[in-house]
């Protein structure tokens, strides 16, 4: 039996061996060190037994400094690991403590882990505490995670004999998918705390180190709103006291940064009730911010040769069966409208639109194409609708009306690479207007074990194959991700980290042979025969909803002057003044500039604040001798009072901060 390491080492064996067995037999550090196995790539408990030709890489705890924190990049096997085995012995503390409590599901996630739990007594804040506490039992007891299997006859005969209908539920899900046995995992011998769990886990309880009960939140069993509530335990864990101390500093820095909250005071949008939980109501301010938004990447896309369409916020059923994206789709689609002719009787069925593509695809359609006007590239703000689950909406990243930047291109085989690192380009040139400066890039491929995805393996080999060419000529790093391309094509994400170091994924690029084919497009090529085009998806902001979010939380609500709803406010020291003051308005206005006085009678202290809080770039105060000698004080948001200057000098300071979108500032001295 030969086992092949990362490096690619290649070991022999005559016997059966486990992770635990190679990492000693290479060296006690890393014998010490490990805490789990990747075997042929599936992450597995060290102690797994590998009995043919395998790959094999060991996953280690990370190495920690003297405060605590890890050293280089977190392993997300690692920490994979470690979360779930932590949502292990949280479900085990809180049924100590409540003994009814009967537990239904317990992922880890990128954050940290949770578990749905149903229980009639309500479990509060004022409960961690004592949670914590017999975690910190569970750990210090340093029990052995035990894996144990059953058929699937008698472990759906184990689990109904306990009656936890949830538990049974999730077996008979994994037999589904493809399980051939059902597992548990006991924290110690037989006897001992268990659950049904498909692993992997850390070797023992004392393997977790740091971690912290977060907060609880209400979920419903398969996300039914009119099935069983659940009590969700959120918590977190990592390797080190000192990560988990910079995980909780980002999280107060975030709650702070909140975009609902920051939202709500600046006045940019509101979520309501009567209208609809997932649906944003743009507020004037925000709504300007938006445009700004749009008009910005649209003068792109124009200055690129995309053309600019518009498309029905609805279609016919039939569209989307042809696309795929029905059935595909359907469970996060709103219910088909159910359309009848009253003149003709007849009935037909439409969709709210789930997705743009496929009406830039009969846009295409609708007319004979050559290869000499190839490329074809179609551009639209078009809103979408998902029918997310209560449970899952938050704010304006996850709701369910939205608009996205959408563009569809239309291209020759032989002009796929070019456009393809166009679309990759474009969206690197966004992030830098933004300020994103820490951009990673994830290709997304099919698993080709799954049959969710749409069309030819041939093509979807093809298209893997041209997007490592594309992004390993342009010399961009990237990782990639097995399953997650969408269902009819591989696709590049992005992912960036705001200005206090979280990742979003944003903009998405998508190559796809598979519509074109469905919808039967074609141009006529240079030999005269007809061909069909291959397709392109992208959209640099994903949508505007999630973007303006995460815009308000990277810049804390202090939008960049370009992008600000109000640039200047205009502050007299009194009202003899407001004369002045109205003359520099004018001055700013004419400039294209937008810009209020504030006239309230209130000392000017007050209205800096008033400013401040509303984040108003700059603010000029004027009285007297301003008004004797034409000139403005400036007092700058972030940097203070910068004195008097001459207004027409202001104005072509801040107009050169315009022209560069913040990326010149003129010093105002």
């Amino acid at each position: 039996m030969r086992i092949t390491l990362p490096d690619g080492t290649i070991r022999e064996y005559d016997q059966t061996v486990t992770g635990a067995n190679v990492a000693a037999e290479i060296g006690a550090g890393l014998a010490k060190a490990a805490i789990g196995a990747k075997i042929n790539g599936q992450l597995c408990d060290l102690n797994q037994s590998i009995d043919h030709d395998s790959t094999l890489a060991i996953v280690t705890k990370p190495r920690l400094d003297k405060k605590g924190k890890t050293r280089g990049d977190m392993d997300p096997d690692a920490l994979y690991l470690l979360r779930h085995s932590c949502a292990h012995v949280m479900a085990e503390a809180i049924q100590r403590l409540w003994p009814q409590a009967i537990l239904a599901y317990g992922p880890p996630l990128d954050n940290g882990f949770y578990y749905d739990i149903a229980l009639e007594t309500p479990i509060s804040s004022d409960d961690f505490e004592a949670i914590e506490i017999e975690m910190n039992k569970i750990i210090e007891e340093n029990r052995p995670f035990t894996r144990y299997e059953m058929s699937p006859e008698e472990g759906l005969a184990k689990l109904t004999e306990e009656g936890n209908k949830y538990k049974i539920d999730n077996a008979q899900r994994a037999l589904d998918g493809g399980s051939e046995t059902l597992s548990w995992y006991v924290t110690g011998d037989q006897g001992c705390w268990e659950d049904l769990c498909m692993g992997a886990h850390v070797p023992s309880t004392g393997t977790i180190p740091a971690f912290k009960v977060m907060s609880i939140a209400s979920s419903y069993w398969h996300g039914d709103v009119t099935s069983d509530r659940f009590q969700r335990i959120y918590g977190t864990a990592f390797f080190g006291h000192g990560d988990l101390d910079d995980h909780l500093e980002l999280l107060e820095q975030a709650k702070q940064r909140d975009h609902r909250v920051i939202g709500q005071k600046l006045g940019l949008f509101v979520i309501d009730e009567l209208v609809g939980q997932g649906l944003v109501l743009w507020k004037p301010k925000g709504a300007l911010v938006r445009s700004l938004l749009q008009d910005f990447l649209q003068a792109e896309l124009l200055r690129r040769g995309y053309q600019v369409v518009y498309t029905p916020h609805i279609g016919k059923i039939d569209l989307y069966k042809t696309s795929g994206h029905f059935p595909y789709y359907q469970d996060s689609q709103f219910p088909p409208i159910q359309m009848r002719d009253h003149v003709s009787g007849g009935e037909e069925q439409y969709l709210l639109k789930p997705m743009n593509c496929p009406h830039h695809v009969r846009i295409y359609a609708s007319e004979p194409h050559s290869y000499r006007n190839l490329p074809v590239r179609l551009a639209e703000f078009g809103t979408v609708y998902r029918f997310e689950q209560s449970g899952e909406l938050t704010g304006m990243t996850r709701v369910r009306g939205f608009t996205q930047d959408d563009a569809h291109i239309f291209c020759t085989q032989d002009q796929v690479k070019e456009e393809f690192a166009a679309t990759v380009e474009l969206t690197q040139f966004v992030f830098n207007t933004f300020g994103f400066e820490d951009v990673s890039i994830r290709l997304s491929l099919r698993d080709p074990d799954s049959d969710k995805y749409a069309g030819d393996p041939k093509l979807w080999d093809r298209a893997e194959r041209e997007l490592r060419e594309v992004l390993s000529d342009m010399q961009i790093p990237y990782t990639q991700e097995l399953g997650e391309a969408a269902f009819y094509g591989p696709k590049v994400d992005f992912v960036v980290k705001d200005v206090i170091g979280r990742s979003w994924q944003l903009g998405t690029v998508q190559l796809d042979y598979n519509l074109p084919k469905r919808f039967e497009l074609e141009y006529v090529g240079a030999d005269n025969a007809t061909h069909q085009p291959v397709m392109i998806h992208r959209a640099p902001f994903g949508s505007m909803e999630r973007f303006m979010a995460i815009l308000i939380e990277h810049y804390n609500g202090a939008f960049p002057l370009w992008l600000a709803p109000e640039q200047v406010r205009v502050l007299p020291i009194s009202d003899k003044f407001v004369g002045y003051a109205k003359e520099v308005s004018r001055a700013l206005s004419s400039e294209g500039l937008r810009v209020h006085i504030d006239d309230a009678n209130e000392r000017v202290n007050a209205k800096i604040k008033v400013a401040q809080d509303d984040k108003v770039p700059y603010m000029l105060v004027v009285g007297g001798r301003d008004a004797e000698a034409g000139t403005v004080s400036v007092r700058d948001r972030s940097r203070g009072d910068l004195g008097p200057i001459q207004l027409p000098e202001f104005i072509r300071s801040v107009q050169v901060e315009l022209s560069t979108r913040g990326q010149s500032v003129v010093e105002v001295v």
